[in-house]
């Protein structure tokens, strides 16, 4: 399991009005799915001393449609999400965006990424605003947006994914099925051979117990961002110049 359940200020987000004046209600649209074989589970949950405060609109799942533009993200995906998501967008064709709030993982990492894959054939934006967290399976998920844009004060987190059986990327050769579709799916989202290989390293780079975390300029350094804002210090202004450097060949 890859998911983290983080206390986010996100009231600005979505608040038009003090939320001691809100009623929200919500609309759940479950669909079954056909799905037999199920994934592992990847997730990661934090210890929140207050719940995330939860978007207004229709839930479709762990989807929350915030206008006909919009939707968020903010709970584990599951096997039934594929079908949530294709009603989702049924119901609602214009959604372009999705603001991933507070996104924990997946129950399901097959279906999870199957998920991922509708979202960049729909080619919707993904967005983690300030305070937003995104960890586990969910990076996935914003790694098919069709642009992705990490705000400032964004966090990510990975690790390595379990299988049902307790088993880890370790146990598996590295061209095994299990490893594979990772590779593929990250070729799939745009990355070339090396990037995806890297990146899938990093991931497994920690165990499932445990998480490496990264802010916005940290992914970034991993994942191509259509825009990111960070401060870059003149030490690593420094360390950038002197690897460009190293690399000119010499010539005496």
């Amino acid at each position: 399991m890859r998911s983290l359940s983080a206390s986010l200020a996100l009231v600005a987000l979505f608040a038009v009005s003090p939320l001691s004046a809100q009623v929200i209600e919500y609309e759940t649209v479950d669909e079954v799915t056909d799905s037999v074989v199920t994934g592992g589970e990847r997730t990661l949950f934090t210890t929140a001393i207050e719940a995330p405060a939860m978007p207004q609109g229709p839930a479709y799942g762990p989807f929350r449609v915030l206008d006909e533009g919009r939707a968020a993200l903010v709970d584990v995906t599951d096997a039934r999400t594929p079908g949530q998501f294709t009603a989702m967008l049924r119901d609602h064709p214009g959604i372009a965006t999705i603001e991933m709030i507070d996104c924990p993982g997946t129950e399901d990492d097959l279906a999870n990424l199957q998920v991922g894959q509708m979202i960049r054939r729909s080619g919707i934006v993904t967005h983690v605003p300030a305070g937003g967290s995104v960890r586990s399976g969910g990076v996935e998920l914003f790694l098919a947006g069709a642009r992705r844009y990490a705000d400032p004060g964004s966090e990510f987190a990975v690790h390595s994914w379990q299988d049902d059986t307790g088993l880890e990327p370790s146990d598996y050769a590295a061209n095994a099925p299990e490893n594979r579709r990772y590779i593929d799916y990250y070729r799939a989202m745009g990355m070339n051979a090396a990037e995806a290989q890297a990146f899938y390293a990093m991931t497994n780079s920690v165990p499932f117990a445990s998480a490496r975390w990264l802010d916005a300029g940290e992914m970034s350094a991993w994942v191509q961002l259509d825009e990111v804002k960070v401060d870059v210090s003149p030490r690593f202004q420094f360390l950038q110049l002197a690897a460009v450097v190293d690399s000119i060949p010499s010539f005496q």
